[in-house]
């Protein structure tokens, strides 16, 4: 087999590509300019070398094929070096279409939210169900503890992102998988650096529908308008929808005098998810109805919910002392804060919650998202935030809504001590960030067992 080196290997999607090429006999290789876990231990478990940085080395000049990730744009030197030697070059997705997902029944999760979740509950419902399925997901199931794996045919479930496909395509990444069938969880305006408003966003989405075959099916989320526009420019697919709308097809259903964890019904099945919150809730509708369309029958489905045991860095607790609980999630956008900050408050109803946010994302940091964030966070007892000195927008004006209850730091170190010294017995601590903000999660266990401040 060839020798693949894949330029920014520390990516959800690259490194899961990367698992996937060393599972097909390639001798793969990458290079990326930092690594952190998940990603870096999912690259260690499969033995596969990495070196950090962006000047060309020596496996990338052996390469007999190069995989260039989205991030990496005209002018990084690994780059000029591919182009200027003819090295073969592909993109991650052109790479997966032609080598993995051909001639499979490829089960694509897109949406602005809850597409890594929902697709580790809908690979999980078919690993129960004895389907073996392939998948690759931006994120770390537990119940598989890798984020790729080839699996048998004919099921494979990708999460399938709308952000561009790499600096020479700049169309989005699910364009190229071709799926049989196709979830939407949401439409919102994001990824600010390469979309100027929704509308881009939706004109991608329109583009995704029209990859689905004729034999193909839908499962769409009936309560976001957005979808419901892109849908009215045309479907030639099957189309189900699960809500909370009457309109839906399949009603999504609080149930009266239970907590989030276990509180809802479809159609009036119970959905017996862990998961805490309504957009887990949501998740686990979407999955349940991808995984029926596949052959799992809906009862079987539903009972496999309750085995699904969650997702690395998604509302994960990462540890508890002093009766503290610090919980790690990925929400970098004002919806999914507001989200996982109102499942920790169905989960935890009797302490406080205390938000501890990193704007990490590329729109997050450009402030692109305006008032919606300080809307977000208004279920927090307190909010903790990190307040790079080169932010271009300024967090005291932007949050000023929160007066008291908002605390700014420009250091991780100066947060986490800020935070110890707030916290309480029965506080849970919801840390959120793209990133590894400094592994603030540990700063704030070590310090909390040290009964000291950070």
């Amino acid at each position: 087999m060839s020798h693949i080196h894949i330029l920014g290997i520390g990516g959800t999607f690259m490194a899961g590509l990367a698992v996937l090429a060393r599972g097909a006999g390639h001798h793969v290789t990458g290079q990326d300019q930092a690594l952190y876990p998940p990603m870096s231990d999912v690259l260690a478990a499969a033995d596969i070398p990495v070196q950090q940085g962006s000047k060309p080395n020596a496996d990338l000049l052996r390469a007999d094929r190069v995989i260039i990730g989205n991030a990496l744009s005209r002018g990084h030197p690994a780059v000029e070096a591919v182009l200027d030697r003819g090295i073969p070059y592909t993109s991650g997705p052109a790479w997966l279409a032609e080598n993995v997902l051909r001639d499979r029944w490829v089960i694509a999760v897109a949406g602005t939210h809850g597409k890594t979740t929902t697709a580790s509950l809908v690979a999980w419902l078919l690993e129960d169900a004895g389907l073996d399925p392939g998948f690759l997901i931006g994120g770390l199931p537990t119940n598989f503890g890798t984020s790729a794996r080839p699996g048998s045919h004919p099921f494979f479930v990708i999460e399938a992102d709308e952000y561009d496909t790499a600096f020479f395509d700049k169309r989005s990444k699910f364009v190229h998988f071709g799926p049989r069938t196709a979830v939407m969880t949401g439409l919102e305006f994001d990824h600010g650096d390469i979309f100027p408003d929704l509308a881009a966003i939706e004109q991608q989405f329109h583009y995704f529908v029209r990859t689905v075959p004729g034999n193909g099916s839908f499962i769409v989320n009936r309560d976001d308008p957005a979808l419901a526009r892109v849908l009215e420019r045309g479907c030639w697919s099957d189309c189900t929808g699960f809500g909370r709308e009457d309109h839906a097809e399949w009603q999504l259903q609080a149930t009266p005098g239970t907590g989030a964890p276990a509180g809802w019904a479809l159609n009036g099945n119970p959905l017996p998810s862990s998961l805490p919150g309504e957009h887990n809730a949501r998740n686990a509708a979407a999955a349940v109805l991808a995984a029926r369309h596949a052959g799992v029958p809906l009862a079987q489905a539903l009972d496999s919910l309750r085995r699904f045991g969650g997702v690395r860095r998604r509302l994960e607790q990462r540890g508890e002392v002093r009766d503290i609980r610090v919980l790690d999630d990925f929400a970098h956008h004002p919806t999914a804060i507001a989200a996982s900050l109102a499942a920790v408050r169905d989960a935890y109803p009797a302490g406080r919650v205390l938000a501890v946010l990193e704007p990490r994302s590329n729109t997050m940091r450009a402030g692109l998202h305006g008032g919606q964030l300080a809307e977000s966070l208004q279920a927090a007892d307190q909010v903790f935030m990190l307040a790079a000195p080169d932010l271009p927008w300024q967090p005291k004006e932007a949050l000023a809504s929160l007066a008291a209850r908002l605390t700014l730091a420009d250091r991780v170190d100066e947060l986490a001590e800020a935070v110890v010294k707030f916290s309480r017995a029965g506080d849970t601590l919801l840390v959120m960030s793209n990133g590894d903000f400094g592994d603030i999660h540990q700063i704030i266990l070590t310090r909390l067992e040290q009964g000291l401040p950070a």
